[in-house]
């Protein structure tokens, strides 16, 4: 599995920018995903997960309200679109494709794998 991040760029606080995460994979519906991002000088962090029906998301505290994540199985994508983009939003975020669950990705399980990361920057 292969996946392809893009949407990033530099944005002002309070804006907005849609990530896409291209997958090649023959069936994305087999996956549960989601995105990580980090900050330099900062770990890795969990930002939101989808099932595998799209049924159910997840997101941490800090993006609630204001990211929403999404998956097309048909086009083998996953976006996360966000708004009211702040400061604290700025890093490199990665989207991830799992096999198990969506837990694996908000507690901190296995990921079977990576996307490359795609830089977000918010100027304030």
């Amino acid at each position: 599995v292969q996946l392809q991040a893009s949407g990033g760029g530099l944005v002002q606080a309070g804006g907005s920018l849609r990530l896409s995460c291209a997958a090649s994979v023959r069936t994305l519906s087999s996956y549960a995903m989601g995105w990580f991002r980090q900050a330099p000088g900062k770990g890795r962090e969990f930002v939101a997960a989808i099932s595998w029906s799209g049924g159910s998301t997840y997101y941490t505290d800090s993006v609630k309200g204001r990211f929403t994540i999404s998956r097309d199985n048909a086009k083998n994508t996953v976006y996360l679109q966000m708004s009211s983009l702040k400061p604290e939003d700025a890093a490199v975020y990665y989207c991830a494709a799992d096999h198990r669950s969506t837990s694996d990705f908000y507690r901190g399980g296995p990921i079977d794998y990576w996307g490359q990361g795609t830089q977000v920057t918010v100027s304030s």
